[in-house]
């Protein structure tokens, strides 16, 4: 064996020990938390968790120096369900082309050592071929079908010739019964020209599908600004929204100010639907992407029953920093059978992360926190009553402990 050959065969066995390394690391709960969830010290995916078989040429032959023959920028955005016992998320793979793809990982317990199926989801085309698909929604419908929600975009074929990025995205649908094998149908006709952050309602409402959407400004109500709206429709083959009601808009000075969309499926529970969205703002440094949390009524989906103030979730520590900086969001969430939730978010447009809660710790945080009071004295007002309350908790312990002390004195006098 001659000293480059040597030189391959060492360069593999590092390659193999260190991605081994990385999937069968061991993810560890971040103490003491919020209250409302636990964050984990460990992304769950990164581009370095994608497998060597996809990353490099393995034959000698035809890549002796063992170089990276398709690189891996970054894995975010990945939709989720549990499917036989198995923690599955569907990501959104980046390649070093900017193109994106699904791919599907699957773990044990929801937590740590997520491993990629051998191949990449292939999915099928439309007679309008995609240039990019990203971000699948996953929901698993009373019809039976397994459906995936995604953002595909093509240029737009008004641009002049000169740009380059003008692009038109709408929400394609496809569904399979195992995540291997997938069945598109045609893309969801909605009023708006454009379409982002869809998400399939998992029950028939009406007898009907029904969509969270999100309108272009100038195509829903007039005046209305924008934000996640509601539609139904009679064919999820051809899915058509006729009507796009409004149910949670952009709020000036808000964290939703700029834009919102809708995450997950929202996860039926006895005193509504909950829903995990996320809310964009301007800053200095560019936009800042967080998570919020409302209800919705369990009969009338367009109507808001619960909505707490700020956001449930901001990017912290390294999750600030990426291809696109100060960024968390999140397409995909499961909830076990009792009760623990696992909250999948993407950080910058880089990598995955995972975090968990209860339905209990959720329906608490939703129902009992205080709503946006919408302005400065309000917000001081809300604060004043809580630091009121617990004044008076406070004072009420103090006065119990010191009744346990004169006690306890008076028994040792005795």
């Amino acid at each position: 064996m001659n000293e480059m050959r040597i030189s391959f065969e060492q360069r593999l066995q590092a390659l193999q020990f260190a991605h081994e390394a990385l999937v069968s690391r061991t993810n560890k709960k971040e103490e003491p938390g919020n209250g409302v969830y636990d964050r984990y010290r460990y992304p769950v995916l990164t581009a370095q968790h994608t497998p060597l078989t996809w990353r490099y040429d393995l034959n000698y032959d035809a890549n002796p120096w063992l170089m990276e023959r398709f690189g891996i920028n970054a894995v975010l955005n990945a939709g989720a369900i549990k499917m036989n016992g198995k923690y599955l998320v569907v990501a959104r793979v980046e390649a070093l082309n900017r193109k994106s793809f699904f791919a599907v990982a699957e773990s044990a317990n929801g937590i740590h050592h997520f491993r990629f199926w051998d191949y990449p989801v292939r999915m099928p085309e439309t007679a309008v071929p995609d240039t990019n698909i990203y971000d699948m929604r996953l929901v698993q419908h009373e019809d039976g079908w397994i459906y995936g929600l995604f953002c595909t975009e093509r240029r737009d074929p008004k641009a002049a010739p000169g740009d380059q990025s003008a692009a038109i995205a709408q929400c394609g649908i496809a569904r399979t019964r195992d995540l291997k094998t997938w069945e598109r149908l045609a893309d969801l006709q909605t009023p708006s020209p454009q379409q982002r952050n869809v998400v399939l309602h998992p029950e028939f409402v009406q007898g009907k599908y029904a969509f969270y959407t999100r309108p272009q400004d100038g195509f829903i109500e007039a005046g209305s600004g924008g934000g996640i709206a509601f539609g139904l429709s009679d064919s999820i083959t051809n899915a058509v929204v006729d009507k796009e009601t409004l149910i949670d808009r952009k709020v000036y000075h808000t964290v939703y100010e700029l834009k919102n969309g809708s995450g997950p499926a929202p996860l039926k529970t006895p005193h509504g639907w909950l829903h995990l969205a996320h809310g964009v703002r301007n800053t200095a440094a560019g936009l800042r992407y967080v998570l919020y949390i409302f209800m919705t009524d369990l009969h009338d989906l367009t109507k808001v029953i619960y909505k707490p103030g700020g956001y449930f979730m901001a990017p912290e520590g390294e999750e600030r920093v990426g291809d696109v900086s100060n960024v968390v969001f999140s397409n995909g969430w499961i909830m076990d059978d009792d009760g623990t939730v696992f909250i999948y978010y993407a950080s910058s447009d880089t990598r995955m992360h995972v975090a968990t809660t209860t339905l209990s710790r959720l329906l608490d945080y939703t129902m009992h926190t205080p709503a946006d009071a919408f302005t400065s004295a309000a917000t001081v007002d809300t604060l004043n009553k809580i630091i009121d309350n617990n004044k008076a908790v406070l004072e009420d312990a103090g006065k119990a402990t010191a009744g346990r002390r004169e006690k306890a004195a008076g028994t040792k006098g005795v």
